[in-house]
């Protein structure tokens, strides 16, 4: 049997998006051009995603519809705020599997390029100067994302601290109330700052930092390791290597629909 091709979405997964997805309902008078099926567009976006090439350079041949027309369709269902959505409902399903670790979280940050500059990209002090953006990332104790943000290069790691673990969504999946904070967040040297130790304290989590000056040997990589398997994860998908959109909120919807591939990967390991 061939194996199936990354971009290419099976029944059980379209079982989760498709009730996601914004109702269009067609024109009675002057309907224009028949809408392109949501499957095959969705397809054309994984592919972008999962290739990174430029959206005029989708091959037409797939039956994907044009690269315009899965931009638009992106856009559109960015604003419907579908991804966010998705990683809620795929997070609740590893919750209720089990899956999912709260005793600890991990958080931790990663530079990226962004030629074309725009909105939350800046001078990177790690990079000589050149412009760029980072991925802000926190996950549970065995990897899985939680919740990603996106800041300018020249963003100090530790002020997504706090707004990372406030991005982490109520998780559902068992009886009683949603979960959302973990009970151990987990961070390196960048982090070491005792006003955002108050800060998570006043959240209810409990801060594990690393302390800046002191010999390294402190443990923390034997559970922070995970956080950078992530990373390594949502780099392979090539359009979040470089950040090539100048608008952000197209490049967080790619970022946040990479998180739930890797959420849907596990649960179906899970299985």
């Amino acid at each position: 049997m061939a194996r199936r091709k990354p971009w290419e979405v099976d029944d059980e997964l379209w079982a989760v998006i498709e009730p996601l997805l914004p109702r269009v309902e067609r024109r009675v008078r002057h309907p224009g051009r028949k809408r392109h099926p949501d499957r095959l567009v969705f397809q054309g976006i994984l592919f972008v995603l999962h290739t990174g090439i430029a959206w005029e350079h989708l091959p037409q041949e797939l039956g994907f519809g044009s690269g315009m027309t899965c931009w638009r369709r992106l856009a559109e269902w960015t604003e419907a705020e579908v991804w966010p959505r998705l990683h809620e409902t795929l997070l609740a399903r590893l919750r209720g599997a089990g899956a999912l670790d709260f005793s600890r979280a991990v958080v931790d940050g990663s530079h990226i390029r962004a030629f074309k500059r725009g909105s939350k990209t800046g001078r990177s002090p790690v990079d000589r100067g050149r412009n760029g953006s980072k991925h802000h990332l926190i996950t549970d104790a065995t990897g899985i994302p939680l919740a990603a943000t996106l800041t300018g290069g020249n963003r100090n790691d530790v002020t997504q601290f706090i707004p990372l673990l406030q991005a982490v969504p109520p998780v559902r999946g068992k009886r009683g109330r949603p979960r959302r904070r973990p009970d151990t967040v987990l961070g390196d040297r960048g982090y070491d700052h005792d006003k955002y130790r108050r800060l998570a304290w006043a959240l209810g989590v409990k801060p594990v930092i690393a302390r800046r000056g002191v010999p390294h040997g402190s443990g923390l990589g034997t559970h922070r390791w995970v956080v950078e398997r992530t990373f390594a994860h949502l780099h392979w998908f090539r359009r979040l290597r470089i950040r090539w959109e100048v608008c952000d909120d197209i490049h967080e919807a790619f970022l946040s629909l990479a998180c739930s591939l890797i959420c849907w990967r596990r649960l179906k390991s899970f299985r």
